[in-house]
């Protein structure tokens, strides 16, 4: 009887565990190592959807932020 509910939590761990990897090394906003990058965050690309799912998305960048952004470098 508890053959059914063993495959079950393998299926769910062996999922979970399959899409931790597939984020760590395919997503650019997974950040492993932050000493060699002080500011991950420059590095990611705001056309390219972060997310697991994206309906619609549009990105535009903002005048003012832009502006502070390269005032600041």
């Amino acid at each position: 009887q508890l053959i059914p509910l063993v495959g079950v939590v393998s299926f769910a761990a062996v999922g979970a565990l399959s899409f931790s990897v597939y984020s760590l090394f395919s997503k650019s906003d997974v950040i492993v190592n932050k000493s060699g990058n002080p500011e991950p965050w420059e590095t990611v690309d705001p056309t390219k959807p972060q997310k697991l799912l994206t309906i619609h998305q549009k990105w535009k960048p903002i005048e003012e932020l832009e502006n502070v952004r390269n005032l600041t470098k």
